[in-house]
């Protein structure tokens, strides 16, 4: 189970500070597996079904240069 805590900060600017600075500390793994959490909370939210958002999702978009 996950722990929830809460951080109190005096305004946006310390709460961004605050944010960038704890995810900066985040090893790869816990990154990816935040980013895996919330995108499973996203899709029970919107009631998703679709059994390839197991995985992570790569794009390539090809630019043409001039």
């Amino acid at each position: 189970m996950r722990k929830i805590w809460v951080n109190k900060a005096k305004s946006f600017k310390e709460a961004e500070e605050f944010d960038r600075n704890y995810y900066a500390a985040m090893s790869k793994t816990e990154k990816l597996e935040t980013m895996q959490f919330l995108r499973e909370m996203y899709y029970k939210i919107k009631n998703v079904k679709n059994e390839g958002r197991k995985r992570l999702r790569r794009v390539i978009k090809v630019i043409q240069q001039e």
